[in-house]
């Protein structure tokens, strides 16, 4: 499995590489855990519902969801972005949406989580800067419905 990224400084480059299919689905979920305040396992198990996760999402999920495969999580995600920033995606990146044949539950929900990363940050008052730090980039997966070695399967 990758290492997952919890307080990875985000840039359109990272976002981009999100949309790209570049990170593996865990990856992406803990960009958002950790900015919902879940908290990672130093031991390697299961990320927990912290101080400074909202209490909407630590009722629902005291484990921090699998955003990416888990429809229900999907949806409070999508949910949670508020009105004015729903466009954010488009606005920002420029994102068009994918074509129909790249037009996958994986790939949505990835564009999801990038359009709720966006509003995180617009929330906050912060600017998106163009360039930082990336991981070690993967190819995307030869299969995008099932994802990266090690993704859980979509539900």
């Amino acid at each position: 499995m990758s290492e997952p990224l919890p307080d990875w400084p985000l840039s359109r480059a990272l976002l981009q590489a999100v949309l790209d299919d570049r990170l593996s689905d865990r990856q992406v979920c803990a960009l958002i855990w950790h900015r919902l305040g879940y908290e990672a396992d130093p031991g390697g198990g299961p990320w927990r519902a912290g101080a400074a996760t909202p209490p909407e999402w630590a009722e629902a999920f005291p484990l921090a969801p699998e955003l990416i495969a888990e429809r229900p999580a999907s949806v409070r995600l999508t949910r949670s972005i508020e009105r004015p920033h729903k466009q954010l995606l488009k606005e920002q990146l420029g994102f068009a949406g994918y074509t129909i044949s790249e037009l996958v539950p994986r790939r949505t929900r990835r564009a999801t989580a990038v359009n709720w990363l966006l509003a995180w940050l617009r929330r906050r008052g912060e600017p998106l800067p163009e360039q930082g730090p990336l991981p070690p980039l993967q190819p995307p997966p030869p299969a995008p419905v099932q994802g990266h070695p090690g993704d859980p399967p979509v539900r």
